[in-house]
């Protein structure tokens, strides 16, 4: 894949000459009249998303961590360890993906991204430095090192995007690309269900809040992926079948690990409906690029975890529709309204 030079005077950035890869950019941001309209407001509203992790109050955390079970406990570590990969591997990942695209005004999308991956890793770093006791954090920060089934997790992902580093090639970078949406849709949302269950029943209410607002974030990452995936999708070669394929592995590591890591030990949380959840989610996101579902049945229409919608959608305090169960995203508030964000 060709990659942009840091300033092309031979470039053209007429808007009738702009597409996402392949074009030919003075590689400035030229933003005054753009192709794709869909970014611009992509990124306002990604910018009107900015909050501050120590802005939010997490100290009854710190007790509530030891009323927790200690299955609980295991998983509120493992899965934390998890969700830092999944953020730290964007934060490395994206800005190969990005030096190839061709139009400023998602290249401006990707950019913010990155910015906004790396601030999750700063929220997940203040949860394990403030909640969990010194003696168990470099558990954390290492369960990936001494859980095989997280290594396995881990390295299946960041192998996708190791491939595109190794070999550059059309066929690898969609392959990546579409690696990226997997991984802004589906894997993510196991572990956030995880605290919105147990804020739920009154436990970790600071834990979930900041879920909330990285559920936000992160809803606007998919939105960005559904737009690209269709270009892609008409741009690179590809295979239907190996789209499906990935998906259905995705969906097995998925239940693998959160089988593992919460299984049937968490009060209402299941195998069987982590199953149903992750199915679910793998068909809605097919849906949004235009493919049929994977997963044929009534059971994969409907999410089991409506009851627990509430505690991520932030409609009221911030004047939003930011529901994670839907793709779509709409308005957002300044960082001045992160203060003031439901309690549970």
């Amino acid at each position: 894949m060709p990659t942009n030079p840091i300033f092309n005077p031979d470039g053209n950035d007429d808007v009738s000459n702009r597409s996402v890869w392949f074009g030919e950019t003075t590689n400035l941001m030229q933003l005054n009249d753009v192709r794709y309209s869909w970014a611009v407001g992509l990124y306002q509203q990604m910018r009107e998303n900015f909050w501050i992790p120590q802005k939010l109050d997490i100290t009854q955390d710190v007790t509530d961590y030891w009323n927790l079970t200690p299955e609980e406990r295991r998983a509120f570590d493992g899965i934390l360890s998890y969700l830092t990969f999944l953020d730290s591997v964007q934060t490395c990942n994206l800005p190969h993906i990005k030096s190839s695209i061709t139009a400023p005004e998602i290249s401006l999308c990707m950019a913010e991204q990155i910015s906004q991956e790396g601030m999750h890793n700063q929220s997940y770093q203040y949860m394990i430095e403030t909640i969990i006791p010194s003696e168990r954090r470099s558990n954390v920060y290492e369960f990936w090192r001494t859980d095989k089934v997280l290594r396995d997790r881990c390295e299946y992902i960041a192998g996708y995007y190791q491939r595109y580093i190794d070999s550059p090639t059309p066929e690898n970078y969609f392959m990546a690309l579409l690696a990226d949406y997997m991984l802004e849709g589906m894997y993510f949302y196991n572990g956030f269900i995880f605290f919105y269950n147990l804020a739920s029943r009154m436990l970790m209410p600071g834990s979930a809040d900041i879920f909330k607002m990285i559920n936000r974030d992160e809803l606007s990452h998919v939105r960005l992926f559904q737009k690209l995936i269709p270009e892609a999708m008409a741009t690179f070669t590809h295979s239907e079948d190996q789209i499906y394929e990935m998906f259905d592995r995705a969906v097995q590591y998925e239940c693998k690990w959160t089988n593992h890591i919460v299984g049937n030990d968490i009060l209402g949380i299941t195998e069987q409906s982590t199953e149903i959840y992750t199915k679910y989610l793998a068909n809605m996101r097919l849906k949004a690029i235009g493919l049929k579902p994977l997963y044929e049945g009534d059971l994969y229409k409907k999410s089991p975890y409506r009851h627990l919608e509430r505690f991520s959608d932030t409609k009221k305090a911030g004047n939003t529709k930011a529901n994670f169960f839907e793709a779509g995203v709409t308005s957002y508030t300044m960082s001045s309204g992160v203060t003031g964000w439901d309690e549970f």
